[in-house]
């Protein structure tokens, strides 16, 4: 079905994995001639797929000195600059499209080449939540609409947790309905007893016949994403139910205040989680711009102006085996990029990706809602797809629906967003939607072999969670 029309142009900026994944769905769901379709992009990766498609492909890497130039060339009002790039500034590119008035949709908040990893900026200088304060600082009333960090996470996930929020109510019996205002949702998520929320992922997806060699970086989504915010300090959100913060974690002096920085890369940090399949597992701590907007969304302050209520949240992300393997070298190579890298695609043999949000400290315990995609699944729904890209891409497709049919809000997060319109357009590709309770907790089998100093009066502590 074709869920909306738009008369401008497109231009999309990138075109690796998730550009290509998610053209195909642009050409099935919004109506539009596909001339007025443009890829401007740094490299020749995919530019079959385009060719196939009927696509025009432009190989042109923007930089600080062309990228306003090039981009004016190419945009006119009311036209959509949806950004799936790397190394290409979103603080810019919104600024950019709002002197356009053009309308714009990223995946994450992208800095300058070398933004993660500059030794110049300090941890919290290059971190996510400066990132997402740079976007936020955007925010100064109407204008064409920016969605600001929607693919799967950040994105879709904030929408998951609205939704695993109600069906907790249901289940308890709160008897409460949809809240329309953000103190409504935060509300709702205190009154259920919510401490902490993980983005709990957990990548089973195997290339049987081709696993991964020496000196090659293995994953299924962008390996340049992927380690850039592993080399960005681990990020959360800073619940109000915390009592210490940790022996490296730092505040930041700036900003909402929503969350903390450990001064450790993500790719070095580990916590516990679960989702439903897998179980109890260790997953690494990586840095997402959801961490932060999750906990800002639900914070409730009083009369005063001090925090009452507000949730930790974090990622919890355990890629596939071979992106693990790639992880270990990448580190022992003092956080040196292999030189080879292969994002993982037709040789996927077997496995899914199983995507959701873990709610915990309710009345039931803990709560897993979200996706379970295999890799059988996604090869049947869309082209040049894996189960991870595929995530990604519905959400990129949602946000641009979204974006089409709201043009004036200006600059706008996904936990901002309509959850039931987005969720309507993204389901038919997210698999197997599921909601599982668990009495898991941190704690569990860890009195045994190597007793610890756990916070048994209360298991949703942030250090109960870490791994040491």
């Amino acid at each position: 079905m074709k869920h909306t029309s738009f008369a401008g142009k497109l231009v999309m900026l990138g075109f690796g994995s998730i550009g290509q994944g998610v053209l195909p769905l642009i050409l099935r769901h919004i109506d539009m001639p596909k001339e007025r379709i443009e890829i401007v992009t740094s490299d020749a990766r995919g530019v079959e797929i385009a060719k196939q498609l009927g696509i025009h492909h432009t190989v042109l890497p923007l930089t600080r000195d062309n990228y306003a130039a090039e981009l004016r060339a190419r945009l006119s009002a009311g036209d959509f600059l949806l950004n799936l790039s790397v190394d290409v500034s979103s603080v810019a590119l919104v600024q950019l499209c709002r002197e356009i008035g053009a309308l714009y949709l990223d995946t994450c908040v992208e800095p300058w080449a070398g933004g993660y990893t500059d030794p110049a900026l300090s941890p919290s200088q290059r971190s996510n939540y400066a990132l997402r304060e740079s976007a936020l600082a955007l925010k100064n009333g109407a204008g064409p609409t920016a969605v600001m960090t929607h693919g799967a996470n950040p994105g879709l996930v904030s929408h998951f947790v609205k939704q695993a929020l109600l069906n907790i109510a249901q289940d308890t019996g709160h008897g409460v309905s949809t809240p329309q205002s953000r103190a409504d949702w935060a509300s709702l998520a205190r009154d259920l007893g919510i401490k902490a929320i993980h983005i709990a992922e957990r990548d089973t997806q195997v290339a049987g016949n081709r696993p991964k060699r020496r000196g090659e970086f293995v994953n299924t989504w962008s390996i340049d994403g992927f380690t850039g915010e592993g080399c960005q300090p681990a990020e959360l959100g800073w619940g109000s139910h915390e009592k210490a913060l940790p022996a490296d974690g730092e505040r930041h002096s700036f900003g909402c205040d929503a969350a903390i920085y450990l001064m450790r890369p993500g790719a070095a940090t580990r916590v516990r989680s679960w989702t439903p399949l897998e179980g109890p597992m260790q997953a690494f701590l990586i840095t997402h711009n959801e961490s932060i907007s999750i906990s800002d969304y639900y914070t409730l302050r009083d009369a005063t102006g001090a925090v009452s209520y507000r949730p930790t949240a974090h990622y919890a992300y355990h890629p596939c085996d071979d992106a693990v393997l790639s992880l270990h070298e990448f580190a022992g190579r003092n956080w040196e990029l292999q030189q080879e890298k292969r994002l993982m695609m037709e040789e996927i043999s077997s496995g899914m990706d199983e995507l959701g949000v873990l709610l915990m400290g309710h009345k039931k315990g803990a709560y897993w809602y979200g996706s379970r995609l295999t890799i059988e699944e996604a090869r049947t729904l869309a082209p040049h797809n894996n189960a991870t890209s595929l995530q990604v891409c519905a959400a990129v497709l949602a946000g641009l629906v979204f974006a089409i049919e709201n043009p004036a809000l200006g600059v706008v997060e996904a936990d901002e967003l309509d959850h039931a319109r987005i969720l309507d357009i993204c389901l038919p590709y997210l698999g197997e939607m599921a909601g599982v309770y668990s009495d898991w907790t941190p704690l569990q089998g860890r009195a045994t072999l190597f007793p610890e100093a756990l916070d048994a009066a209360d298991p949703w502590q942030f250090a109960n969670f870490r791994v040491v």
